[in-house]
C-alpha cells in the first residue's frame, strides 16, 4: 500500500468514524487499518489523528491531509470516469443502490438484461430504504423514490409514481362503503413508518382546485413496504399505496381501491441520481436499460389496477 492508498484509508477512517467501521468495510482486521495509518504518520513525520479509547479526532495537520485527500479521490474517480467514455464497450464495475421492492422487481432484471449485453460490465447491487451517500460511499447510480431534493446530485427521472388507497372485501363488507374524508380518516390503516419517515398524511385537490390534506388513523406502523400490502391484504386495515407497490392484489379482487372520486397528487416519482452531469456511458446506458423495463410514458405496473388512468382525479394517462 503506497502513500496514495493510505490517504484515502485516512479520509475512509474519519467519514467512518472508526478504524472498526473501516475494517468491517474492507472485511480485514482492526489492526490492519491502524498499522497503515501508523506507517502514514510515520512517512509524513506528523501526527493525524488524536486516539483515546473511545473516540478519534483530526490533529491540525490530520485535518489538512483528510482535504488533501479529498481531492486525490475527486481526482482519480474523475479519471477514471473520463476514461471509460473512451471505450467502445462498457466495461469495470458499475455500483448501484436502490429502495428494496424496486430493486426487487426492476433493477434486478436490468441488471441481468444488462450484462447479458455488456459483459465486461460487472455490477454490485445494496437494496435500502434508507437514503445512501453515494458519493461518500462510491456508488455510481442510486435509484430513490419521491421528488428530488436538492443538492450536487445529478436527477433523472424513471417514471411517475401515482398513489392509490385500498382496502379488502372483508374490510369494506365490515366498515360499509367509504366515500368521506371523515370516514377515511377514522378507521383504522397501515403505515409505513421508520426513523425519520413517517408517512400517514396525504395532499389531494378539492372541487375547487384547493390544495387539502387527510391524515390516516395509525393502527398498525412497519418499515416494510410490502408488508403495508400484506396487512391491508389481511383485512385489518386500509392502506395508502403506490401503484408500484401492488402486483396482482386488485387483478385478483383481494384488494380493492377506494375513494378514487379523490384528486391525489403523486408520490412524486422513480428517479436515478448519479454525481456527475458527464457520467460514463455504463451509467447511461444502464438507466436506459432500466426505462425499457419499467416503460417510458405509462409505467408497466399499472397495468395491476383496471382503469387506472380515469382514477383519482386522472382523465386521461
Amino acid at each position: 500500500m503506497d502513500i496514495s492508498h493510505r490517504l484515502l484509508l485516512l479520509l475512509d477512517v474519519t467519514e467512518q468514524g472508526s478504524f472498526t467501521n473501516v475494517a468491517d468495510k474492507k472485511n480485514v482486521d482492526r489492526s490492519v487499518i491502524s498499522k497503515q495509518i501508523s506507517r502514514l504518520e510515520d512517512e509524513l513525520g506528523v501526527r493525524l489523528l488524536n486516539r483515546t479509547t473511545r473516540s478519534l479526532s483530526l490533529t491540525a495537520a490530520g485535518n489538512e491531509m483528510v482535504n488533501q485527500a479529498k481531492q486525490l479521490r475527486d481526482l482519480l474517480n474523475n479519471t477514471h470516469r473520463l476514461a471509460q467514455n473512451y471505450h467502445s464497450e462498457p466495461r469495470g464495475i458499475l455500483r448501484i443502490t436502490s429502495s428494496t421492492m424496486f430493486g426487487r422487481q426492476y433493477v434486478q432484471e436490468a441488471i441481468s438484461a444488462f450484462q447479458k449485453q455488456y459483459p465486461e460490465v460487472s455490477c454490485e447491487l445494496r437494496l435500502e430504504d434508507k437514503v445512501v451517500d453515494i458519493v461518500q460511499e462510491g456508488f455510481d447510480i442510486g435509484f430513490r423514490i419521491g421528488k428530488p431534493k436538492n443538492s450536487s446530485l445529478v436527477s433523472r427521472k424513471i417514471a411517475r409514481s401515482r398513489l392509490l388507497i385500498v382496502a379488502s372485501p372483508a374490510f369494506i363488507q365490515q366498515h360499509g362503503t367509504i366515500e368521506t374524508i371523515e370516514k377515511l380518516e377514522a378507521l383504522p390503516a397501515t403505515v409505513y413508518s421508520a426513523p425519520g419517515l413517517h408517512i400517514d398524511k396525504f395532499t389531494y385537490l378539492d372541487d375547487k382546485g384547493r390544495e387539502q390534506h387527510f391524515q390516516l388513523n395509525a393502527a398498525y406502523k412497519v418499515n416494510d413496504v410490502e408488508m403495508v400490502v400484506k396487512s391491508a391484504l389481511a383485512g385489518n386495515t386500509l392502506a395508502v399505496v403506490t401503484a408500484q407497490m401492488i402486483e396482482n392484489e386488485v387483478l385478483d379482487g383481494k384488494l380493492i381501491p377506494i375513494m378514487t372520486h379523490l384528486n391525489i397528487e403523486d408520490f412524486g416519482s422513480f428517479y436515478a441520481v448519479y454525481p456527475h452531469r458527464d457520467a460514463p456511458i455504463k451509467t447511461k446506458l444502464f438507466i436506459d436499460a432500466l426505462k425499457s423495463i419499467v416503460g417510458e410514458d405509462i409505467p408497466v405496473w399499472e397495468r395491476n389496477i383496471p382503469n387506472f388512468e380515469h382514477l383519482y382525479g386522472r382523465k386521461s394517462s
